[in-house]
């Protein structure tokens, strides 16, 4: 009875093995993200994405797109969230499907982590070379240490062509020109089996004695240190000193193939600047502000003074990525991703001509299924419920005036 117990032990323990061998060469394909799950508070107090452009809806393997736009960093900045001051430009895309060819921001070259400042506006681009064939969610995203990835809008791109094709060529410091999808494969696939098999032959070594519960009852009367023979530390030692050669010596030879190196670059890049964003002409003050839980519709009162020289209409409110439009004044052209769009989704009160000097109290109303689609209706139930945007006002000869706003939000049941 004994052996048999034995035997199933380990039949046991090499089944439980195997699947997650098995698991670990199983991946199922992911077309899109989890921004949906992000908090909302998050979404509506960091990072304003806005003017973005994806240059194409479909490229070819090895082809190039550009994602350019702007984005502002919100002076509001939640408390709970660590505030921008080591970030990092990335694309949210299901895993290597474009690779990143180059990014910018103000104009400089931003390889590595900048640093944001609160309240300032910046502009972006993002050079993308295609890879794998397919449709993917492409999203503009920031990384922000302690804070974790801020996603931005999605839109779906589809690519191309065949993923065998593809090719990305580098020229090294020393000049050598190596295509870096297929670089040292052999190399790469050797140590890989080398590992592999080290720690299969470790684990063999375990598993052919007695396994859990005969080791249980030895710990458990006082006798764990009957579990090791002097065998068994001889063959540790044996695998230790071999790891140890084994690294020594494939490093000394890689030293030998390689012996022009550079290390990653890891620094922090201060001093990135901002777009001179004209001060607005807008004066906005939120009076008061709810949202109705069961219309899906976020009530704002604003009290508006036009401090310029022309006469203003509201022609969009901006928040987590999702733009409400006022119909009347604005209509887009660029191509926005429809889920996050509400063409018709801004109703103001008095939206007639606001006339320079001219102050006016209005009702704003933005409404939209993106409310529970894209759970922005959850910050009602966070213990800090406040909201976040971004308020663009237009004159006659479309010049835009950008102004932000920020208040409690108050739920509304019935």
């Amino acid at each position: 009875m004994k052996i048999i117990k034995d035997k199933v032990a380990k039949l046991s323990f090499v089944a439980l093995l195997v699947s997650m061998t098995a698991a670990v060469f199983y991946a199922p394909t992911a077309s899109a993200h989890g921004e949906k799950s992000q908090a909302a508070f998050m979404r509506m107090r960091t990072i304003h994405w806005y003017d973005l452009n994806w240059s194409t809806d479909e490229v070819k393997v090895n082809e190039t797109m550009t994602l350019t736009g702007k984005f502002h960093v919100f002076a509001g900045w939640p408390e709970t969230v660590d505030k921008p001051e080591v970030s990092f430009l990335n694309i949210g895309i299901p895993g290597p499907v474009f690779i990143r060819a180059g990014s910018w921001v103000g104009g400089q070259l931003v390889p590595r982590s900048i640093s944001l400042e609160l309240g300032e506006t910046y502009e972006f681009k993002v050079l993308l070379k295609a890879r794998r064939p397919g449709d993917w969610h492409v999203h503009s995203m920031m990384n922000v240490q302690g804070g974790g990835p801020i996603i931005g809008p999605g839109k779906w791109v589809t690519i191309t062509g065949s993923m065998s094709e593809f090719v990305n060529p580098v020229t090294t410091l020393t000049g050598q020109t190596i295509n870096l999808e297929t670089h040292a494969i052999d190399e790469i696939v050797f140590w890989h089996a080398v590992w592999y098999a080290i720690g299969c032959a470790w684990l063999f070594i375990w598993v052919k004695r007695p396994m859990f519960i005969p080791r249980h009852i030895a710990v458990s009367s006082g006798k764990a240190n009957t579990l090791i023979s002097a065998n068994d530390k001889k063959i540790a030692v044996a695998f230790g000193i071999g790891t140890i050669v084994l690294v020594a010596g494939a490093m000394g030879a890689t030293n030998d193939k390689y012996p022009v190196t550079t290390p990653l670059q890891a620094g922090l890049l201060r001093g990135i600047k901002p777009i001179e964003v004209p001060e607005s002409v807008v004066a906005v003050k939120v009076e008061d502000a709810t949202y109705r839980v069961p219309g899906r519709a976020m009530q704002m009162t604003l009290t508006v003074t036009n401090n310029g020289d022309s006469a203003v209409r509201l022609g969009e409110f901006n928040t987590a990525s999702v733009r409400f439009l006022a119909a009347d004044v604005l209509e887009d052209e660029t191509g926005y991703p429809d889920d996050l769009l509400a063409e018709d989704g801004l109703t103001v009160s008095d939206n007639s001509p606001l006339a320079p000097g001219e102050t006016r109290t209005i009702s704003v109303v933005a409404s939209d299924a993106a409310w529970e689609v894209y759970r922005l209706a959850d910050l009602v139930y966070d213990p800090d419920s406040r909201f976040a945007g971004l308020l663009f006002f237009f004159d006659e000869d479309g010049n835009r005036s950008m102004s932000t706003v920020d208040a409690p939000l108050i739920p509304s049941f019935i």
